[in-house]
């Protein structure tokens, strides 16, 4: 009686257990923990979650990252709404952890834009909030920082640490007992101040009095001076994240060895907190993957080392805990896209406080101008004898990389040879090859101390025509005593974009090089004054009227729209470089198409060819206003006005009237004339000096002879504009 009496009560015991087991686990599994809308998933520390999203969270202030995988920096619950798993009413969803991505792409869904954003060390992706058949959701979050309990002064505490992780919830853990391990302790007396301390890794810790061997196996302890708590690296990775999360702290050297903090940075920072519980460990010595643990997150040790970064994280080991977002690299200031080139002086005459000087006015000026991609980009050749390049426009794309690579700099010697410096830059330096962006202005900056040991006047004529603006920034020029000795007298205005004093800036002294930053930037950045970016193929309204009579005939008018578009191929076409347009005439006058309608090369050219022969009378004069009115009426300000005329006969009209019209409103006038056309109305149509500006061909099939010739004059006559 006695036996079935004790095993009926064990199996009263076990059903009751069981049933308390089976109602825990049921009420753990009903609980889904909510999150607030400002909640991002970088915070919580489960790297798989089921949680309740409020109403209201789609809100623009919760950012979002990424589009169908984002960014651990996103808005969990902005997240999903822009997934459309869950509505502006919010609801359950499932997150997973994953690994970080490069390119996050923003995209606008359900009623939030997601932005875009480089790079990030983790990834989530969010589903429906339904459970998945075997696995255990935790219901309480963990996070990344938790507030702890005052702490009373006065105590005095032993501690040892244990090096196993904190197992996930619903974990087994099967204890492996090594040998004894003999240990010491040793006690601390502090003055404890209330603190709250934000946590990352989970700790076991024992706080025992043992003044011998232990008398049983033990965990292997490593034994550390309790001056208080400090901070833990966090190194995040995806692959810790999305395994159990068992990264084993060793506190010391080997395993068995006792690490004594001894650092400066340990006496002031660690705070000593009574009371057991969840404690922060002493900086991590070191990580390593356990054999029985496949999962952990597999790294060389290394000793850390206090002021170092821990595993490249870029952390340093004075941050906390709570992982700070990285900062999206800027896309650069989009109000001053230009392509910059420093030339800067690296000859012996600067001496090497003046050249690091030079370096510290460089990182000044990329800071200033806030690199990259959408905003200016910056390369730098220094020149001495000869010129050689640093860096080119593609190598660095944000200011902070550019100024850790100015510091690198090492200065070359020499001379001062400035004109070999500009010459090589105009030849090499903005390329495509080299991230010339083609629709950014060039900008070149000399930096010169003194005077230059060459002639610069050719090689920056050169450099002017091919579109580089060219500034000059002058120190410790020469005084009246000097000037014998200068090369090239008035050197800064043979060289500069324009001679009206906003490509010059002389600096009286390199010690008050700094003051410069702030009116060198602002000049590089009005792309308006940017003139010499301005060529002679870039910056033109250019008309062509064409004769489309009678006379003509179809197979010799499309030879003459062949003509047209080879010179059209020859200009830079787009809406903010030259435009063409096109006007066709008989006794009547039509607009093939004006010059904002195509705003590319090869649309102008279709648009040339779908021309249609008209056939007709010869109104010259007529078709010269109506070109006025219809075209160069219409141009741009800043724009050189062209007209091309191309007829094959005498006029029905007067031509000088409406010819002088269009020459006193600032038209630039060429005449081509073919066969039966007049000599006399030709020279009239054309602006002066004739010879310039009128061609004649006895046939059509000789009109592409005068191609070059033209092209070749356009841009004579645009680089002989005055530069003042």
């Amino acid at each position: 009686m006695k036996a079935i009496a004790v095993v009926f009560a064990l199996l009263l015991t076990c059903t009751l257990a069981t049933k308390e087991v089976a109602k825990k686990n049921k009420k753990s599994k009903l609980y889904v923990p909510q999150i607030e809308c400002d909640i991002k998933a970088a915070k919580i520390i489960n790297p798989e979650f089921i949680a309740r999203c409020p109403s209201g969270c789609q809100d623009t202030k919760y950012r979002v990252y990424g589009t169908d995988i984002y960014a651990s920096f996103s808005s969990v619950c902005g997240a999903a709404i822009h997934s459309g798993i869950i509505d502006k009413t919010g609801g359950k969803i499932l997150v997973q952890k994953v690994a970080g991505q490069s390119g996050y792409k923003g995209s606008y869904s359900n009623g939030i834009q997601s932005l875009s954003l480089p790079r990030w060390r983790e990834s989530f992706i969010v589903s429906e909030g339904k459970p998945k058949k075997g696995v255990q959701y935790p219901s309480t979050l963990e996070y990344s920082s938790v507030k702890t309990p005052s702490v009373k002064g006065g105590a005095s505490l032993r501690r040892e640490y244990l090096t196993t992780a904190a197992p996930l919830p619903g974990t087994k853990i099967v204890t492996s007992l090594p040998k004894p391990t003999v240990m010491t302790t040793e006690s601390v007396s502090t003055v404890l101040k209330p603190t709250a301390v934000p946590m990352t890794i989970s700790t076991t810790f024992t706080t025992k009095a043992m003044t011998a061997a232990t008398a049983k196996p033990q965990h292997v302890i490593h034994k550390v001076r309790d001056i208080g708590s400090s901070h833990v690296h966090p190194a995040y990775s995806s692959a810790a994240a999305v395994a159990s999360r068992q990264v084993q702290a060793v506190q010391g050297r080997t395993q068995n060895q006792a690490f004594r903090s001894t650092s400066s940075y340990a006496s002031n920072r660690n705070i000593p907190r009574a009371n057991a519980g969840i404690q922060r460990q002493e900086p991590i010595a070191s990580f390593r993957k356990p054999a029985s643990s496949p999962a952990n997150l597999a790294m060389e040790t290394d000793l850390w080392k206090s002021g170092s970064s821990l595993l490249d994280t870029g952390f340093n080991s004075k941050e906390d805990l709570l992982p700070k977002p990285l900062e999206p690299v800027s896309q650069g200031n989009p109000n001053c896209r230009v392509d910059l080139s420093f030339l800067i002086d690296g000859s012996w005459s600067i001496g090497k406080r003046r050249f690091q000087i030079q370096k510290q006015f460089l990182k000044d000026v990329a800071q200033a101008l806030d690199v990259g991609v959408a905003g200016p980009l910056m390369g730098i050749i220094q020149y001495g004898d000869d010129p050689s390049t640093e860096f080119n426009l593609k190598t660095y794309s944000n200011s902070k990389d550019l100024k850790n690579a100015i510091e690198k700099i090492l200065q070359k010697g020499g001379l001062s040879n400035v004109g070999r410096a500009l010459s090589f830059v105009n030849k090499n330096f903005f390329d495509d090859s080299n991230g010339n962006r083609g629709g950014a202005p060039n900008v070149a900056i000399v930096m010169v101390d003194g005077w230059p040991t060459d002639k610069v006047e050719e090689a920056s004529r050169l450099a002017r025509e091919s579109g580089i603006n060219i500034f000059f920034v002058t120190i410790e020029g020469p005084d009246e005593t000097e000037k014998q000795n200068v090369i090239e007298p008035d050197f800064v205005d043979k060289a500069v974009c324009r001679t009206n004093g906003y490509y010059s800036i002389s600096v009286p002294s390199w010690f008050s090089l700094h003051k410069i930053v702030q009116p060198l930037v602002k000049r590089v950045c009005d792309s308006d004054r940017l003139v010499c970016s301005k060529t002679c193929l870039n910056s033109a309204d250019v008309g062509f009227v064409i004769d489309g009579s009678s006379s003509v005939g179809t197979g010799n008018f499309r030879t003459v729209l062949q003509f047209v578009a080879n010179i059209s191929k020859e200009f830079e076409i787009s809406d903010t470089d030259t435009r063409i347009g096109a006007v066709q005439y008989t006794y009547e006058q039509r607009l093939e198409f004006s010059f904002d309608k195509y705003r590319n090369k090869q649309d102008v050219l279709n648009a040339i060819k779908r021309i249609n022969y008209w056939s007709g009378g010869t109104s010259t004069g007529a078709a010269i206003n109506y070109a006025y009115e219809q075209l160069f009426s219409k141009s741009k300000p800043n724009k050189r006005k062209i007209m091309i005329l191309i007829t094959d006969g005498r006029s029905y009209d007067d031509v000088r009237g409406p010819a002088t019209a269009a020459h006193h409103n600032g038209v630039i006038a060429y005449s081509i004339g073919i066969a039966w056309a007049a000599q006399d109305e030709l020279e009239a149509i054309a602006t002066d000096p004739d010879r310039q500006h009128s061609f004649f061909a006895d046939e059509f099939d000789s009109l592409y002879r005068f191609v070059p010739r033209i092209i070749q004059n356009i841009c004579t006559e645009f680089n002989s504009q005055p530069r003042n």
